[in-house]
């Protein structure tokens, strides 16, 4: 299941420094993650100080 960035995301670029894939990018307020990219493996949930990335 893909997981997307929630509104608690602070921008600090932890997740998308950690995605094996590649799929979270800088959006216009916080970090987007490309579903059709994204493997559910929960790297970005993991490095998050947040826990913006959830499970959708």
């Amino acid at each position: 299941m893909a997981y997307k960035i929630t509104d608690k995301c602070i921008s600090c670029g932890a997740c998308a420094a950690e995605c094996p894939v590649s799929c979270i990018s800088q959006g216009d307020s916080t970090y987007v993650i490309d579903k059709n990219t994204c493997i559910g493996c929960g790297t970005c949930a993991g490095v998050c100080p947040v826990g913006a990335p959830e499970e959708e």
